[in-house]
């Protein structure tokens, strides 16, 4: 969704530097690169006298159901409960945080480092809840698919007459699901918003964080990181310290696939209302419905369209 590269540098267009170096946070002078990779916001990497700085350039999403407001109380609370990095200024449509200079997974180093990537979830969801402040905010994906139907059919997407379809699928998926606990989530476990910095994990982009259960943290990032059956079950048994039962994994199957449901969405939206830097949105939602086909596929195989 968001994306959250931490290197990449590329050039910077003029009017950009301007505003960076308008900012009034600075100590002498900076150097600005671009990093590339995020698929929805801009991210500079900013140097001056006391060392790197990452900007993040961001409006409010309406329709992606995205407040800056609250990305900030949370990425404050993240780097309180010491998962993510320290944020130095805030400014209507701006935030600098500090530049770890950590590498930025893909799928294979998540597949590779599946068990301190559930040690790292574990314990950002049994302690965020004690960091954040404000008004609770829910992330349920279910409701998010519904509500991006709306959006689409409002705004006429080259999508509609697949809306259907897909709504049906999101509500066989939704009733897979079982009672879980509420817990402070990430949302937007995508490869590149992990870093290693080699000594630790870090956790960034925190557009999407809110209430939830575990389930779509967990069936996103072995999702989106391409875990084969096996190595998801390995990391669930790391994450729930005990193997799952079966009513769990049918559901974590479930959830899966409504993660893709839900970034497939997510893109087809932002076909309508996004033009970030080099993302291409309609090919991002080719992917993600090739990757639901698949997946479902799978599920359905093992786990039939209705709970038994």
């Amino acid at each position: 969704m968001s994306g959250g590269s931490e290197g990449n540098a590329g050039r910077v267009d003029v009017a950009v530097e301007s505003r960076i170096a308008a900012l009034p946070c600075w100590q002498g002078a900076i150097e600005i690169a671009l990093l590339k990779g995020g698929i929805s916001n801009e991210s500079y990497v900013v140097y001056d006298d006391r060392g790197g700085h990452v900007v993040r350039f961001g409006k409010d999403y309406p329709f992606h159901h995205v407040s800056r407001e609250r990305e900030l109380m949370t990425a404050r609370a993240a780097h309180t409960a010491g998962f993510g990095p320290e944020v130095r200024y805030a400014e209507p449509g701006v935030m600098v945080t500090a530049f770890i200079g950590a590498k930025t997974y893909g799928a294979d180093d998540v597949q590779g480092n599946a068990e301190p990537v559930a040690r790292l979830l574990r314990r950002f969801h049994l302690g965020m809840a004690e960091h954040v402040s404000g008004s609770a905010y829910l992330f349920w994906p279910f409701h998010v698919v519904r509500d991006y139907a709306h959006t689409l059919r409002a705004g006429g997407s080259r999508m509609v007459p697949k809306l259907d379809e897909l709504l049906s699928l999101s509500r066989e998926l939704e009733s897979q699901q079982i009672p879980q606990p509420l817990v402070f989530a990430h949302n937007d476990l995508l490869p590149a918003n992990l870093l290693d910095d080699g000594a630790r994990l870090w956790l960034i982009d925190y557009e999407y964080a809110g209430y939830s259960t575990a389930m779509f943290d967990l069936a996103g990032v072995t999702s989106n990181a391409g875990f084969t059956e096996e190595a998801s079950l390995a990391f669930l048994t790391s994450y729930l310290e005990a193997a799952p039962d079966q009513a769990f994994l049918r559901a974590f199957s479930a959830m899966q696939c409504a993660s893709l449901l839900r970034e497939a969405m997510w893109s087809m939206v932002s076909e309508l209302h996004l033009n970030a830097p080099g993302a291409d949105y309609v090919a991002y939602t080719a992917e993600n419905l090739e990757r639901l086909d698949a997946a479902l596929d799978l599920h359905r195989t093992r786990y039939g369209k209705n709970p038994s």
